[in-house]
């Protein structure tokens, strides 16, 4: 095994112990908790190897890298997740690359990706790959709230939520099955931790006004701060740096 392969083993061996420590912490189990590698900027070469470490979860920032990608990570059996801001006029392409578009942030564009997973699905009818579970043959969707008050930052208000939830719900081709947020950076983990609480709750008073069963999952927390996440109750994590090593620009 070559020194990056091994890098990458002993990086994914000691962020699953972490995982582990964390959700001990928190009373619950790692097994409930899904780790994300967050591929951006990364060669085929590294998420290689970190498959073969045995990670089944990839998170790409950009369309038009995924389809760069796609050659050398054909023979993966893993799930790739759309975790970036998905322009409008590239979600045509996002369902025949991503099994998950967890950055869903608006109406017209829940819209937009509803229907191209409707044309994705209609071409796998014709040529007889439909999988008969319904939930199979849709999209499955996170909604991106946003609730860093930075303008650059993506996602949908909070107070738009209730009314994004009920109209994804109703949408033929699509599996929503919860909610994502990015925090604002901060050198301490632990001031991210009012961030992922208030999803945590916005996701839970949703549950008391819509039902129980929806919304199970919730994506926040990232290299620096995954274990405080874990603890205010993170079902998805998308870690790069620590998995990977530091990005690596220009490659």
């Amino acid at each position: 095994m070559g020194s990056a392969s091994q890098e990458i083993l002993k990086n994914f061996t000691e962020v699953h112990q972490r995982i582990d420590a964390a959700a001990s912490r928190a009373g619950r189990r790692a097994e409930e908790i899904t780790l994300i590698a967050v591929t951006k900027t990364h060669p085929v070469s590294k998420i290689l190897d970190l498959y073969s470490a045995g990670a089944r979860h990839f998170g790409e920032n950009r369309v038009q890298e995924r389809e760069s990608k796609l050659a050398g990570t054909a023979q993966m059996d893993a799930t790739w997740h759309m975790i970036g801001h998905l322009q409008k006029n590239k979600v045509a392409r996002v369902p025949g690359m991503f099994q998950s578009v967890d950055s869903v942030d608006s109406l017209a564009l829940a819209e937009k990706v509803d229907r191209a997973a409707g044309e994705c699905l209609k071409i796998k009818n014709e040529w007889g790959d439909l999988q008969q579970n319904a939930f199979k043959n849709r999209l499955r969707v996170l909604i991106e709230i946003k609730l860093d008050p930075e303008p650059a930052k993506s996602g949908a208000p909070p107070e738009e939520l209730p009314r994004l939830v009920e109209s994804i719900l109703r949408m033929p081709h699509l599996n929503l099955q919860g909610l994502m947020s990015v925090p604002p950076y901060t050198d301490t983990p632990d001031d991210a931790r009012p961030y992922f609480r208030r999803l945590r709750e916005l996701r839970d008073q949703l549950r008391k006004e819509i039902g129980n069963q929806i919304l199970p999952v919730l994506s926040m927390g990232m290299s620096h701060d995954f274990e405080v996440a874990i603890e205010e109750g993170a079902t998805e994590l998308r870690v790069g740096t620590a998995l990977f090593g530091k990005r690596e620009y220009g490659e």
